[in-house]
């Protein structure tokens, strides 16, 4: 039997791209590279008309979501993403599953490294959430504005990064590892 996460995923795909895809659809299908799966989400690159763009999909609570750093994937309605689902429909082993690392697990730079790269900054916000800290908090506490710290979550959500993603990440786990509820160090 498929893995939970494949099966859950090729569902939701089906569902959503149940039509017919466009041509322009139909020329990227099967041209992807680095082609990875962690869960129940996919993702990979694809060469464009303007460049190397990262697409990805990815099967959660709202449904299905997904994202392309073209300009006009910034939702997932390009002819990108598409193409990846049906992509991933015609051929779910070409992706190479990637087994996320516990934060307890890491031992070194490259560990830390592959960390940060396989979690969100959405997530680690919603996991300081969960601990009595706000978004706002965190951005008040860096220095930074709280409409851009949203603005640096939701590009990441949208495949497309801004070079201090990896620092407020960092700052993330710090905080999650050193300070209580009320903010205050255990």
């Amino acid at each position: 039997m498929p893995n939970a996460d494949i099966k859950a995923l090729r569902e939701a795909i089906q569902e959503h791209w149940s039509g017919e895809p466009s041509d322009k659809a139909k020329s990227y299908i099967g041209t992807f590279f680095e082609m990875a799966r962690i869960g129940a989400r996919i993702s990979a690159k694809v060469e464009g008309n303007h460049g190397t763009y990262t697409v990805s999909v990815q099967k959660d609570e709202q449904g299905l979501s997904s994202a392309c750093s073209c300009y006009i994937g910034k939702y997932g309605n390009c002819h990108h993403c598409a193409a990846l689902a049906l992509t991933f429909l015609n051929n779910s082993s070409a992706f190479r599953e990637i087994e996320t690392m516990a934060l307890e697990d890491i031992s070194d730079l490259d560990g830390l490294q592959r960390y940060l790269g396989e979690t969100t900054l959405d997530s680690l916000l919603k996991e300081l959430r969960s601990k009595g800290i706000t978004q706002k908090s965190l951005a008040e506490c860096m220095g930074m504005n709280t409409r851009h710290l949203s603005s640096v979550r939701t590009s990441e959500l949208r495949n497309r990064y801004y070079r201090e993603l990896g620092a407020i990440k960092l700052a993330c786990l710090w905080m999650l590892e050193h300070l209580d509820r009320d903010g205050t160090k255990h």
